[in-house]
C-alpha cells in the first residue's frame, strides 16, 4: 500500500513537472514582440467614386521587420501588401471603417483604424413637357432630387447654352435661376439646349444637360374684304401745302384705293386750280390729279380723283406654322409680288392757284384760298387668323 503512495505521488510531481515545463513554453511564445501600426489617410472626406490614399510607413517593428500590412477597406475588399503605402476607391457613398493589421518577422501582431466618409452626389430628378409651342413658359422642375446623406440642395440653372446671359463669352455657364422650379421663356421655335447643376455643399456636385424641343403652332388663315375709309379737311391759301403719312398696309393686302379731293365754295368760274399726290417712295409709286370742274348746274364743286385697282392679289385660304400671330401675319404680308403698299404712304394737297385774283396789284384778293376735303377708300384684303389647337 506504501509502495502504491509513493508512485502516485511521483505522477503528480511528474505532472507538475510538465506543465510548468508548458507553461514555460507558452510564455516563450506570448513574449514575441509586438510592432507599432499607425495608419494615415487621405482625404478623410472624399465623393463617390474617388480614391483614399493610406500610409502606415511610420508603423515600427519594435525588433527586426515587417513582414506584412494587411488592410481591410471596410466594404467588402482586402489587401495585403509589403510596403505600408496604398489606395483604394470607394464607389458607394457611406462611412467606412478601415483596419489595418502589420506583422513583423517576431510573429508580433499589432492593428490600427480609422473612418473614411464617402460624400453621396445627389440625385437629379428633372421634369418638363414633352411638346411645348413657341412663346410657351416652359417649366422646368427638380423639386424632386435628393441628397443621400439628405443635405440641403442649391441650383444653378443654366437655361439656354445658346445665350451668354452674364457676357462672359461663354454661354455654358450662366447663372439664370437658383431655385428648384424655373421657367423658361421660349420666344421661338427650335432646340433649346441647358444644364442644371446641383450642389450638396459637401463637396458632392452633378450636372445634368437637357435638351428641350419647342415646336412651331399651326395658325388656319381665311381673308375676308374690308374696306378703310378716311378723311380730312382743310384750308389752304394759294401756294400752300398740306401733307400726312399713312400706314394703311399693315394688317391686310391692299387690293385697290380711291381717293377724291374736293373743293369748296367754288362754283364761280374760273375754278380754283389744286393738286392731289399720292405717293408710297420706297416703292417708285407717285401718282398725281389735278381738280377739274364739276357740272355748275348741278352745283358740283371741283374735284381732282386718283384710281388705282389690282395692286396685289387676294390671299388663299391656307395652313402656315410659326412661332406667333404676329410672325404669320409678317410672313404672309411680306410675300414678294404680294406685299404692294405695306410701305408708308405720303398723301399731298397743294393749292396751285386760287382764282379770281385781284385786277388791280394793291387790292386785296378776293379769292386768296380754299376749303378742302380729302377722301381715301382703301379696299383690302384682312386675314383672319386663328391658331389651330393641339391635342
Amino acid at each position: 500500500m506504501q509502495e502504491k503512495t509513493l508512485r502516485s505521488r511521483g505522477l503528480f510531481l511528474t505532472a507538475i513537472m510538465m506543465t510548468v515545463s508548458l507553461a514555460g513554453c507558452l510564455g516563450a511564445l506570448d513574449s514575441a514582440t509586438k510592432p507599432r501600426a499607425t495608419l494615415e489617410a487621405y482625404p478623410l472626406l472624399i465623393q463617390e467614386g474617388e480614391m483614399v490614399t493610406f500610409d502606415a510607413r511610420e508603423s515600427d517593428a519594435i525588433e527586426g521587420i515587417i513582414t506584412a500590412y494587411r488592410w481591410d477597406f471596410g466594404d467588402g475588399e482586402t489587401s495585403e501588401t509589403v510596403t505600408g503605402f496604398t489606395s483604394h476607391i470607394y464607389n458607394i457613398f457611406g462611412a467606412y471603417t478601415v483596419s489595418l493589421e502589420v506583422e513583423n518577422d517576431q510573429g508580433g501582431i499589432d492593428e490600427a483604424f480609422t473612418i473614411i466618409i464617402v460624400n453621396g452626389v445627389p440625385t437629379i430628378e428633372l421634369t418638363y413637357p414633352e411638346n411645348p409651342r413657341a412663346g410657351d413658359a416652359v417649366l422646368l422642375d427638380a423639386s424632386a432630387s435628393t441628397d443621400p446623406e439628405a443635405a440641403e440642395l442649391s441650383y444653378q440653372w443654366d437655361l439656354d447654352w445658346g445665350v451668354d446671359s452674364d457676357g462672359d463669352g461663354d454661354g455654358r455657364n450662366d447663372i439664370d435661376s437658383t431655385e428648384p422650379q424655373t421657367l423658361l421663356m421660349t420666344n421661338t421655335s427650335g432646340l433649346y439646349v441647358g444644364s442644371l447643376t446641383i450642389d450638396d455643399g459637401q463637396g458632392g456636385i452633378v450636372t445634368e444637360a437637357f435638351e428641350i424641343n419647342v415646336s412651331a403652332r399651326q395658325f388656319n388663315i381665311e381673308w375676308k374684304e374690308r374696306v378703310l375709309e378716311q378723311t380730312w379737311s382743310d384750308y389752304l391759301d394759294e401756294g400752300e401745302e398740306w401733307t400726312e403719312e399713312i400706314l394703311p398696309g399693315q394688317q391686310g393686302r391692299i387690293l385697290s384705293f380711291e381717293a377724291v379731293l374736293e373743293l369748296e365754295n367754288d362754283i364761280i368760274q374760273p375754278y380754283d386750280n389744286f393738286s392731289l399726290i399720292v405717293s408710297i417712295p420706297e416703292e417708285g409709286f407717285n401718282e398725281e390729279a389735278e381738280t377739274e370742274g364739276g357740272n355748275v348746274t348741278q352745283s358740283e364743286n371741283a374735284k381732282a380723283t386718283i384710281i388705282a385697282t389690282d395692286l396685289n392679289p387676294k390671299g388663299l385660304d391656307e395652313v402656315i406654322e410659326a412661332d406667333s400671330e404676329e410672325m404669320v401675319l409678317r410672313t404672309i404680308l411680306d410675300r414678294r409680288g404680294q406685299n404692294f403698299g405695306q410701305n408708308p404712304w405720303a398723301l399731298f394737297v397743294r393749292a396751285i392757284q386760287t382764282n379770281p385774283d385781284s385786277a388791280v396789284e394793291f387790292l386785296p384778293d378776293p379769292d386768296p384760298g380754299n376749303d378742302w376735303t380729302l377722301t381715301l377708300r382703301i379696299v383690302i384684303h384682312e386675314p383672319v387668323i386663328t391658331e389651330i389647337a393641339f391635342e
